[in-house]
């Protein structure tokens, strides 16, 4: 499977690009297939199995992804409402998630689709009658699901960031079916509209996401006709406050400008108008507001109106940032990780190449660090590996990237410094490893090595095979 920074980077544009196609608007069926494509081309599991729970208990696979046998021979596959009960009774808690390992499945019995792959001899490998299962959940606890994963990619049991992100993922889908189920209600409602305005109101008034009508023509345009209490509720805004005004004035100005060039479009066009937008709400706070509009035609000579659903959706957007951190961060540390080296690095070497500046790699190793370990344990040399990371932030200059590489391997990239700044530079970070480290009497210096980052340089692993030969170098020398 690949390593944590590939997964994690992976998963958060996964998270993102299945969030939007699970957006509101977006059919029961089509929501259901973007959350097992998403798992298998952004978690790495070979096959994703997605059952849906009806009103009378039993679940049927609606969604099946990453096997043309295995969608061939579940999809549609309708089953009892106490089908998963066995198999949870002797299953491992992984947090939200359940994990039934083979070894404690009853002799010969065997539920559902079994994939045929080899059987390793490694207890920790994954094992083709091993079954993970995520609980899909209402935003009111109701469950809604039933999502099955299999075949990791390294072939092996999940570890635990693989477990966070299958949760996440597992969260997103219950409040996605939930969204989609209330979408396919608005859009059967919105067709007998114009006939049934008796039922309209209830739907309006009894949803449980915001509503609200609009004015779409004339001078009235885009003022608020009609808001439900839900709409109130999520906006902080009482409903006398929020009828007249104009929703774009409590957008940012360039979300507010975006929306209306937006809805001239939607007047063009057909069908729904997915947004997400930031608002000011009652108390002052902004929070991310994500729904749909559409025109609804209220009849002949009569104005449109415009009818939009809404959703606070801050809690995924600030998931997302938190996930789009960690994809860039060393999680022992904070300090930028392989990735985002990777990134400063090419637009360094971007730079050089039109400036004509050289740069430098600095690789440094720590000497002694494993005694550390061995002598005051794995914790502590945790909170030393913290303690120099935040030396080396104060030692580096404004705008170099100190990165972490994984154990006592640090690397520094600065741009523009050669002469006097690049020894002076070099002096601090030696300085700032080697001074004492708090409750530590093991003395640990600093080996470094350097590359140079020209406009010719060729890319990130060639400077830092080049840096760590010169480390080496330097490490021998010292000794």
């Amino acid at each position: 499977m690949p390593n944590e920074p590939t997964v994690r980077l992976t998963a958060v544009r996964r998270l993102y690009e299945v969030s939007t196609r699970m957006g509101a608007g977006r059919s029961l069926a089509e929501t259901l297939q973007a959350v097992v494509d998403g798992v298998v081309t952004g978690l790495g599991f070979g096959i994703a199995v997605l059952n849906l729970r009806h009103p009378d208990g039993k679940f049927e696979v609606i969604a099946v992804a990453g096997s043309p046998e295995a969608r061939e021979a579940l999809l549609g596959t309708v089953s009892a409402a106490d089908i998963f009960d066995g198999e949870f009774k002797i299953a491992d808690e992984w947090g939200r998630l359940r994990f039934v390992p083979h070894e404690r499945l009853p002799e010969g019995e065997v539920v559902g689709w079994v994939p045929d792959v080899p059987v390793s001899a490694d207890p920790s490998a994954w094992h083709p009658l091993d079954a993970l299962f995520a609980p899909l959940h209402s935003p009111d606890g109701e469950l809604v699901g039933m999502l099955s994963v299999d075949l990791p990619e390294d072939q092996r049991r999940p570890g635990p960031i693989h477990r966070e992100l299958l949760e996440i993922f597992a969260t997103q889908a219950g409040l996605a079916i939930d969204k989609a189920r209330l979408t396919d209600q608005l859009l059967a409602e919105k067709v007998r509209l114009e006939a049934s305005e008796t039922t309209f109101r209830l739907v309006f008034e009894g949803a449980g996401n915001g509503m609200a009508t609009l004015a779409f023509d004339g001078p009235e345009a885009g003022r608020v006709l009609r808001v439900n209490d839900a709409f109130c509720r999520i906006t902080g805004y009482p409903h006398d406050r929020l009828i007249g005004s104009r929703l774009l004035d409590y957008l940012t100005d360039g979300d507010a400008g975006r929306t209306r060039r937006e809805l001239q479009e939607l007047a063009t066009g057909t069908g729904p108008y997915r947004f997400e937008r930031t608002f000011r709400r009652a108390d002052g706070q902004d929070i991310w507001l994500g729904g749909t509009a559409v025109i609804v035609a209220q009849g002949k000579d009569q104005p449109r109106i415009l009818l939009i659903q809404i959703d606070d959706v801050t809690a995924r957007k600030d998931a997302e940032r938190e996930l789009q951190h960690h994809a860039a961060h060393d999680p022992l540390t904070g300090l930028a990780n392989r990735r985002l080296l990777q990134h400063r690095f090419e637009a360094a070497l971007q730079r050089s190449r039109q400036r004509g500046r050289r740069g430098v790699l600095l690789f440094s190793d720590l000497n002694h660090f494993k005694q550390v370990n061995d002598r005051y344990g794995h914790e502590a040399g945790d909170n030393a590996l913290r303690e120099i990371a935040d030396r080396l932030l104060t030692a580096v200059r404004h705008g170099d990237t100190v990165a972490r590489l994984g154990g006592d391997e640090f690397v520094i990239l600065a741009e523009e410094i050669d002469g006097t700044d690049l020894d002076a530079l070099i002096r601090r970070v030696e300085e700032s490893i080697g001074r004492p480290l708090a409750g530590i009497d093991v003395p640990v210096t600093a080996s470094i090595g350097t590359a140079v980052v020209s406009p010719y340089s060729a890319d990130l692993d060639e400077l830092l095979r080049t840096a760590d030969q010169a480390m080496y170098e330097a490490k021998h020398r010292d000794r």
